[in-house]
């Protein structure tokens, strides 16, 4: 099948190399004339483990291409992905601009019957407000409006649209849920569903999906406060109600808060859809409160050990990506934490195996940036473990002591066993779990 992408993002990019992998002729659309020239020369423009090895292959057998034409790509199309951006708005609301304004470029392009679908997360409606646009200078037999939100997660994305827990598509019309049962039928060979519905009901499963697991999170994120309050272990509070099948064992690991392009974006959104349509969302609001709260909550863990004063002390933060295996950093926790570090004058050094070019466009010259973890602990005062890289899990503790200036972690992941941090003389502070106290000063001699 002949197939476009519009936008070279991590959906669309993604999206375009899994369906060329599957034997389609894709044509990836994108204005960013750097961006599609990278592309055409063998550059992947993400991190995303797997996608290299299906780019070069799909790429030198000529089924993905890439433009910036989006006339060239609609003429070759049966089926037309908008992967659009669609960032939050000052009021939470998704931006739709990117999206209407190539439904706009559509209607003045399209000769023939095409399948056009909504692959961005988009708010309830959206395929309503993209076929209007269409219609006004289309007769309804050259297109149909489709839904198909994307579930895919930074880091497994390739697997995860390989392999996919099920597959959504909005539509009404029995032509184009052949032409998408066609499409995704070599990615369910094994039974999981293709779950055809409205398109209002496919937006909505979206949002819902991961409004619920944002507020799994923050649910444990709370629990795992109040367990430092009480003296309880969220570690073993955590697998005693994972047991339960009814609650199960995925998202009930604590931290410091969830960040990334699809929680805190969608959450938002579907908050403020709420009120568009006076419902007083009341978990939504508390899970976007309760989160502005926990992403710097090691900020003041630190703050606390120091007595409120930061000022010229080296504080050294490992992991900035908002989760391991990608390198994005939108929404990251580490981001916040490191503003309230520097706002109270710390000194931040820093690694991540792969965002510190990220990090590095935001912050420039005000943090140090190095080239692996056990350089960002020469002369620090104390370290903050904010994204789980496999790399940061057994670490030599004997070596980081060498090199701090006093061993004190603070560990918003939980990484490690809290005996061996004992017997390796730490100061400990993780999330949910008592302290690993030592006679550690606070005030360091120079």
């Amino acid at each position: 099948m002949d197939i476009a992408v519009v936008g070279t993002g991590y959906v669309g990019l993604v999206t375009g190399t899994c369906f060329a992998e599957t034997g389609n002729h894709v044509i990836c659309v994108d204005i960013d004339v750097n961006k599609v020239n990278r592309l055409k020369n063998g550059e992947i423009t993400i991190y995303e483990p797997g996608l290299d090895t299906l780019f070069e292959r799909n790429t030198r057998q000529g089924r993905l291409h890439f433009t910036t034409d989006l006339a060239e790509a609609v003429a070759k199309a049966r089926v037309i992905f908008l992967a659009l951006p669609t960032p939050p708005g000052a009021d939470g609301s998704a931006d739709l601009s990117y999206v209407l304004q190539v439904a706009e470029h559509l209607s003045h392009l399209i000769e023939d019957y095409k399948v056009i679908v909504d692959k961005s997360t988009v708010p309830v409606g959206t395929a309503e407000k993209v076929e209007a646009i269409l219609v006004r200078n289309l007769s309804h037999d050259l297109f149909d409006v489709v839904s198909n939100p994307e579930f895919l997660r930074e880091g497994v994305a390739v697997d995860d649209f390989l392999k996919p827990d099920r597959v959504v598509v909005g539509t009404k019309s029995d032509r184009a849920k052949k032409i998408m049962q066609e499409l995704y039928d070599p990615f369910v060979r094994q039974g999981n569903p293709i779950l055809f519905m409205d398109e209002r009901s496919a937006e909505m499963t979206k949002y819902a999906g991961n409004a619920y697991l944002a507020t799994r999170i923050t649910f444990m994120n709370e629990i795992a406060n109040l367990c430092e309050r009480v003296g309880a272990n969220v570690d073993h509070v955590r697998l005693g109600i994972g047991a339960d099948t009814r609650i199960g064992k995925r998202f009930l690991f604590p931290g410091v808060g969830f960040g990334g392009s699809c929680f805190p974006k969608d959450v938002q959104a579907l908050a403020k859809t709420a009120r568009d349509h006076d419902y007083p969302f009341q978990i939504l609001n508390a899970v976007l409160e309760v989160n502005n709260v926990q992403r710097v909550v090691l900020a003041e863990k630190i703050s606390r050990f120091f007595d409120g004063d930061l000022a010229g002390k080296t504080i050294s933060v490992w992991g900035l990506a908002f989760k391991p295996n990608t390198d994005d950093i939108r929404e990251a926790p580490a981001l916040y934490i490191i503003d309230k570090l520097l706002e109270a004058g710390a000194v931040v050094k820093a690694f991540d195996p792969e965002a510190m070019a990220n990090v590095s466009a935001i912050y420039k010259d005000r943090i140090q940036l190095v080239g692996d973890q056990y350089e960002a602990l020469i002369g620090a005062d104390a370290l903050a473990i904010v994204t789980e890289w496999s790399v940061f899990r057994t670490p030599s503790f004997q070596v980081m002591k060498e090199l701090m200036n006093q061993p004190v972690i603070f560990d918003g992941r939980n990484l490690y066993d809290l005996d061996r941090l004992r017997e390796s003389g730490f100061y400990y502070e993780s999330i949910g779990r008592e302290k690993v106290s030592k006679e550690v000063s606070s005030s360091i001699p120079r």
